[in-house]
């Protein structure tokens, strides 16, 4: 079945080519309700949709460059417009509408832009500064924007209600056989034996119905609750906006037209809108058009569309357009009904499903024809074949519904929808563990993993940085044991006067006057770490901004490891300075000269820089993240075009940041060893940083090595052969490095790998992991966008956690196939043979119904919603060729399988003599209590199947309430449906012995289960 499922049902936790989902689409037979059946898969004709869509976008942008440019050559000539603003928006205090608006932008119309004033003149036209943002200090004015304009949020498909559930749940085609079966049997019996005697068996099939479809529509809707509050999660996306003049965080569905918004690189454009301002801006239009050429954005350029991305640079831009007036609007609401890609279990179950449906639909045609032929046969000997009575239509009727329950019972269409049912609960649960699921396979998948690649920075340390050393001018200080004020003492006055004017405008950060009136730092850990030495050497940031212009900037990316700007200098004469900061061992080799203790720049010689090597290397070996500071005097001018020098520059000084590792770290990578798991460091710091922190977490052991990505580069493939398993820690990686270590990882070494990411440049990693985990405190947009689970806390602890859930959910999963295809094989076989034997069924339709639900709805409930516990974590992981469907399994279902077989079989042979049972209800009570034995054997075996190897089952049952709730119900109805339900459920009520050994039988099954156990496989 394996190899079976494996060349047909077998796709990818990510990147699934469409043919490959088209493909098991096609082979899945036997589906008794598709709608219900193929709710979670991925809708590909919306998916179709949507990439027509992007085509579309793409040749219209394409024109539109075309126009622009065509434009720019009679931009002078421009005649004025027959624009004319509509009466509603004047009277509204608006000078331009929404259309007007949209158009520019889309269609990148520099005339009209022109027309309109450019960017100011649009900002005026919307009431709005390109300074100060909107004013939303009057409600009416910000709610007649709002109506005029627009909400920033896409169209998405009404939430259902309970009741189209219900619907759903009736369309199962062999529920409605069995209605139609129902509403014939009513007719007849009440024809036949009148009201009500006639209408038992038919209301009997009804009230089955309708408690099944009543139950999988609880269960269905409840699944579909726990999915929607998921999406309003990952909806979740702020931007920093700066509005009544003060820069403040905002939910990007709070965005109007006229909004100032500020964009850094990894950010997506959460509107249309205009560059207002902003240094080496490259836009990523692929995601709209599906363009992978990157577009610069400037004041020539200055359209920037939603849903594009942020590549390099930083800028401020207008909103001018929202929602679903944007062409990104209009595919987002195309893009959401396509849904996710079904999981690899769940293609891999409707297989099983399918197969076994098959094998179902077989036994359900020969039983009918069995049961059928017997009647046939015995009217035949009594020479009545042509007389029919409405006793017989019934019988017949009840043989054709007993084969379409076998196809109910058969057909195991609870599989795929027990997988949805686990993941659904196991995402809720993860995301109050602070992590948010972004794709439904990542939940299976991580339970997989083998190896976790996982960032430095914010993941195993807190991201809470404060520069805590410094050797500047050549002279070291313990900044964390001293004040601003007997810092500022030690340091020459010039040098101090460097610092400051190279903190403050070499920086991705700010610092602003919050609405209360305090200061407040933005920006990355590490740039509020150096802001605040700055301010603790006395610096202003608004009057050292104010006195120099910025004429170039260079924003830090992990390829350069650094960053730089050029200004011009406030003492007049047009004197340029370039600033750079960054990874010190870089900058320090970009430098020759050096600002010594008396604060002169002196020569850098060889002594000076073995000595700053030095003192780089102390404050690293105390995991400390080293930064250094140099500047460089521009003589023969810089045009903004130009690249900042890569070299020739004065240093000021080094920085040691302390960012302290996580509490809890160091248990964790334990876990993770004990489990099987690997955890190794990439991170961009300096390689004995790195090393620290990767001894204080436990990461690096004696046997493991620690490497730099330059080093790791140059490396050939027979020489990564040896190296990859021992490496522990790579530091001054980049980008390239660490997706080449995940791709050898998983195609090499057929490892399942799970990678940390939060800047945009680890997006090619996290797409080519097996689970991309991106950060959601620090992450980039970009970075969340191409991972599979979003880390809210950023903690390495919750990392571990999901890998926890993970195998808890294909365990759980696991568990519930071995519980249903046991049901399967002995519902199947035992009125089969039964049939085949003695002409007669012992499990009526309405009992196979309720066994239905036992097994299906109910177990799932009860297996597949398993929470983890600790001892997942101390067995090795499934990693990427594991059997889902195990030898242990199998024999465990085997070995059920047969002792319920054989206590059946003695029962229908034996039964009643060892019971002393006779009289015209033998067989009735005979029947009842087999179908007793029969639930019993389910609901200890659904105990049993708690643990696959494990012999002791009860071990944490009472924290599951809902298994407590689920078996206390099936016993409870069970109860009910024996002693007061007989007439429609065609039992009859039974002694206290007989219940005795039903409970008895059932029971036996678990020391069975546990001696099953103890057989090797």
């Amino acid at each position: 079945m394996e190899s079976y499922l494996n060349q047909n049902f077998d796709v990818k936790a990510k990147h699934s080519s469409e043919e490959a989902l088209e493909k098991w689409r096609n082979l899945c037979g036997v589906v008794k309700n598709p709608k219900r059946r193929f709710r979670f898969t991925a809708n590909l004709s919306k998916r179709y949709e949507a990439a027509a869509m992007r085509r579309t976008n793409q040749e219209k942008l394409r024109i539109a460059v075309l126009v622009s440019k065509a434009a720019f050559q009679f931009i002078s000539g421009v005649a004025p417009s027959d624009y004319t603003v509509p009466e509603e928006v004047k009277v509204a205090g608006f000078n331009i509408c929404a259309d007007e608006l949209g158009s520019i932008v889309e269609s990148h119309d520099v005339k009209k832009l022109k027309f309109h004033g450019s960017v100011d003149g649009l900002a005026c036209k919307l009431n709005a500064s390109p300074t100060e943002g909107l004013s939303t200090t009057d409600p009416s004015h910000l709610s007649q924007r709002q109506d005029l304009f627009g909400i920033n949020k896409f169209a998405e498909s009404e939430f259902k209600s309970f009741w189209p559930f219900v619907w759903e749940a009736l369309q199962d085609m062999t529920l409605m056989i069995l209605g139609v079966c129902a509403f014939v049997s009513l007719i007849v019996g009440i024809a036949t034996e009148g009201w009500p005697k006639g209408s038992h068996d038919g209301l009997g099939i009804v009230a089955s119905i309708l408690l099944v479809v009543f139950v999988t529509a609880t269960s269905d809707y409840r699944q579909s609750l726990q999915f929607r509050d998921l999406d309003k999660e990952k909806k979740k996306i702020t931007v920093q906006v700066t509005r009544n003049g003060f820069r403040q965080k905002m939910s990007i569905y709070e965005l109007l037209p006229g909004d100032v918004v500020h964009l850094g690189i990894g950010d997506q454009v959460p509107a249309d809108g205009l560059f207002l301002s902003g240094f080496s801006v490259v836009i990523d239009e692929s995601s709209l058009t599906g363009e992978s050429e990157p577009v610069m954005v400037n004041a020539e350029n200055p359209f920037l569309l939603s849903g594009t991305k942020v590549q390099d640079g930083s800028c401020k831009m207008m909103v001018t357009t929202v929602g679903m007036r944007t062409q990104w609007g209009k595919l987002m609401a195309t893009l959401t009904e396509g849904g996710d890609d079904e999981t690899p279990l769940q293609v891999k179950l409707n297989g099983v499903a399918t197969i076994i449906g098959k094998i179902g639909l077989f036994f359900a045609v020969v039983t009918f024809a069995v049961l059928v032929q017997g009647m046939f046969m015995r009217k035949l000997s009594m020479k009545t074949h042509w007389i029919w009575s409405g006793d017989e239509a019934l019988e017949l009727l009840e043989y054709f519904a007993i084969a379409v329950t076998i196809v109910v019972v058969a057909v195991p269409e609870g599989l795929p929808l027990a997988v949805t049912l686990s993941l659904a609960f196991a995402m809720k649960k993860m995301m109050n563990d602070k992590a948010l699921v972004r794709h439904l396979a990542a939940c299976e998948t991580m339970g997989s993993a083998t190896t976790i690649c996982s960032d430095k920075t914010g993941t195993l340390t807190t991201n809470h940085m404060t520069v805590v050393k410094s050797c500047i001018c050549m002279s070291v200080q313990d900044v964390a044991n001293s004040n601003g004020g007997s810092l500022r003492s030690e340091i020459p006055e010039s040098a101090v006067k460097l610092l400051v004017q190279s903190i403050f405008n070499n920086t991705g950060g700010e610092v602003v006057v919050n609405k209360l009136g305090k200061t407040e730092i933005l920006g990355s850990p590490t740039e509020t770490a150096i802001l605040e030495l700055g301010l603790s050497l006395g610096g202003k940031f608004q009057e050292e901004r104010k006195s120099c212009k910025v004429v170039k900037v260079e924003p830090f990316n992990s390829t350069r490891k650094r960053m730089g700007v050029v200004i011009e200098l406030p003492e007049g004469g047009g004197r340029l300075r370039a600033h750079t900061k960054g990874a010190s061992e870089i900058v320090l080799a970009a430098c020759d000269k050096v600002v010594n203790s008396s604060g002169e720049v002196v020569p850098l010689d060889e002594e000076s820089v073995n000595y700053l090597n030095v003192k780089i290397n102390e404050f690293a070996n105390e995991a400390l993240r080293t930064l250094c500071l140099a500047y460089m005097d521009l003589e023969n001018g810089f045009s903004p075009d130009e690249a900042i020098p890569a070299s020739g520059f004065t240093c000021v000084g080094i920085v040691g940041i302390k960012d302290p590792v996580r509490p809890g770290v160091k248990e964790s990578v334990e876990l993770c060893r004990r489990a099987g798991i690997t955890v190794r460091m990439v991170t961009g710091d300096n390689i004995n940083t790195a090393k620290a922190i990767a001894r204080e977490c436990g990461i690096l052991t004696d046997d493991g090595i620690a490497i730099e990505g330059p080093v790791f580069r140059e490396k050939s493939q027979e020489e990564l052969l040896e190296l990859i398993p021992k490496i522990q820690v790579m530091a001054r990686s980049s980008p390239m490095d660490k997706h080449t270590l995940v791709k050898q990882l998983r195609t090499t070494f057929d490892e399942v790998v799970a990678v940390t990411g939060d800047g945009t440049n680890d997006a090619p990693a996290l797409h080519e992991a097996d689970i991309g985990l991106a950060m959601g405190i620090a992450g980039t947009e970009v970075a969340k966008e191409s991972a599979d689970v979003i880390i809210l806390d950023d903690n390495f602890s919750t990392i571990v956690t999901v890998a926890k859930w993970g195998r808890s959910v294909y365990i759980n999963i696991q568990k519930f196939v071995q519980f249903q295809l046991t049901v399967n094989v002995v519902a199947l076989i035992v009125n089969f043979s039964s049939a085949c034997l003695t002409g007669s069924a012992p499990l009526t339709a309405v009992q196979l119904l309720w066994v239905n639900m036992i097994m299906d709805t109910l177990g799932a409930l009860a297996l597949a919603t398993e929470p983890p516990n600790n001892e997942l974590m101390k067995r090795l992981p499934v990693g990427r060729r594991g059997n889902f469907i195990t030898n242990a399994m199998w024999r465990n279902i085997l070995g059920q399988s047969v002792y319920q077989f054989i206590v059946i079989w003695f029962l229908q042979a034996k039964g009643k003599s060892v019971f002393g049972l006779d009289g015209p209800d033998s067989t009735l009570m005979l029947n009842t209590l087999i179908f007793n034995c029969f639930v019993f054997c389910q609901v200890f075996n659904e105990i049993s199947s708690r643990e696959m190897e494990e012999i002791d089952v009860f071990k944490g049952i009472l924290d599951n309430y809902v298994f407590v709730v689920v078996i206390s119900a099936t016993v409870f109805f069970q109860i009910i449906i024996i002693e007061f339900l007989g007439t429609f459920a065609s039992t009859t009520p039974l002694t206290l012995v007989q219940w005795i050994f039903s409970i008895f039988i059932g029971f036996l099954g678990m020391p069975i289960a546990a001696g099953l156990k103890t057989i090797p496989v």
